[in-house]
């Protein structure tokens, strides 16, 4: 693949998982202004991103396994038309608990672009390779969580929170085209999988016999756990405890964001002299002792907003390094099922923080409750790699272990 493909490919799959964070964050600077004009709570606002995120981890569940069976494209274009319509119903939603439903739905429609995008890099890349593009990836779509407040907010400018979703769906439409014109199958017939249930079932077994998978999807999990309990618990923080307006607000979030993408790029030159396996373990003992600081400066207000933007900041870093590795060594090692194996990385991804995202709401909303979250994933994380995946028993990532079965005949 020349350089200007691979240009075009992470422009295009990043654009499309680029979706999933935008329909996550774009939200985030309004949550307040959907409290008071719902009538409601802030952790029941809070529980819309709740079922985003629980939308999306059970819709890749689903899609796994049809893009193993029927190809990329398909399952692409039927969840991005299902978000658009989610999107356009949300500008209507009159109660918070249609509102909620809805995000559902939104969720369970996106789902679809983030698993094709990781079974598209799997069919053509694979170990450090496989890291390398993905962290790419994460640049493109890592400017999402830095302009989706910012954007939200400019939005909230011009009218309401209702507005936010009609970008949402017009997004979804160009989207949409985009992967009609740019976007080709890259699972051929003779590599799917139409066994039907049965299969699907055995091969989700195989995947959770192998340990090491289940350790790296663990700690990939754990991770996602740490960033959305910063993004659920941010807007509440950063603005009602901290004071700022909706556009510092955004200017705040997106300064973590610019950690997570400095990490996925330095990632890339690290992984010239080191393993996957070898950064993930550097990366989880950075988030963990910066999880710890985090905890101690919410607690203490030592040092106020610039001390605690400056751990979180450490926080998201390492996220930005564990993230892309834990994906390289799961995915390698299942590339004939790259589809179902991107589908329960996701699902546990997002599964994880649909479990964060209203933890911090339950134990108070302010800068504690979302540093002892956030340094919570971390530390999880990290016993995820050593006690499951166990590093010293990982081996290269371009070796990949005993197949999982074949598909039975459809």
């Amino acid at each position: 693949m020349s350089l200007r493909q691979r240009v075009r490919l992470v422009v295009v799959l990043g654009s499309l998982i680029a979706i999933g964070p935008l329909t996550i964050d774009m939200y985030l600077p309004a949550l307040p202004s959907i409290t008071d004009d719902l009538g409601t709570t802030s952790t029941a606002v809070q529980l819309t991103l709740t079922g985003t995120l629980a939308g999306l981890a059970l819709g890749q569940l689903v899609i796994g396994p049809l893009a193993d069976a029927f190809g990329r494209r398909r399952p692409l274009l039927a969840g991005l038309a299902l978000h658009v319509l989610a999107s356009v119903l949300c500008v209507v939603a009159p109660t918070i608990g249609v509102l909620g439903t809805l995000r559902v739905v939104q969720g369970l429609g996106v789902a679809a672009t983030s698993v094709v995008a990781m079974a598209v890099v799997r069919d053509l890349f694979s170990g450090s390779a496989f890291a390398r593009l993905f962290s790419r990836l994460m640049l493109v779509m890592g400017l999402a969580p830095i302009l989706a407040p910012t954007l939200g907010s400019a939005v909230l400018e011009a009218t309401n929170w209702r507005g936010v979703f009609v970008v949402l769906a017009g997004f979804g439409v160009l989207l949409t085209l985009t992967a009609l014109l740019a976007l080709r199958e890259t699972l051929p017939p003779e590599r799917r999988r139409r066994g039907g249930v049965a299969d699907t079932v055995r091969t989700y077994g195989a995947l959770l016999r192998d340990r090491v998978f289940v350790g790296m999807v663990l700690v990939a999990g754990f991770a996602m756990a740490a960033l959305f309990a910063y993004v659920a618990g941010s807007s509440f923080v950063f603005q009602d405890q901290y004071g700022l307006d909706e556009r510092q607000f955004g200017i705040a979030f997106g300064a973590g964001a610019v950690g997570l993408i400095t990490a996925t790029q330095l990632n890339v030159r690290l992984l010239r002299r080191w393993t996957p396996q070898r950064v993930l373990v550097a990366a989880l003992t950075l988030g963990t002792t910066a999880g710890g600081l985090l905890i101690v400066f919410a607690a203490t207000g030592f040092g106020g907003l610039a001390s605690l933007l400056a751990a979180l900041w450490l926080v998201l870093f390492s996220g930005g390094l564990a993230m892309p590795n834990s994906a390289a060594v799961a995915m390698t090692r299942h590339g004939e099922a790259a589809g179902t194996a991107a589908a329960l990385l996701g699902a546990v991804q997002f599964g994880t923080g649909a479990i964060a995202a209203p933890l911090v709401g339950v134990l108070g909303n302010d800068g504690l409750a979302m540093a002892t979250v956030v340094a919570g994933g971390m530390v999880a994380a990290t016993l995820a790699l050593v006690l499951v995946a166990r590093p010293h028993r990982m081996t290269d990532p371009e070796i990949t272990p005993a197949a999982i079965p074949e598909p039975a005949v459809a």
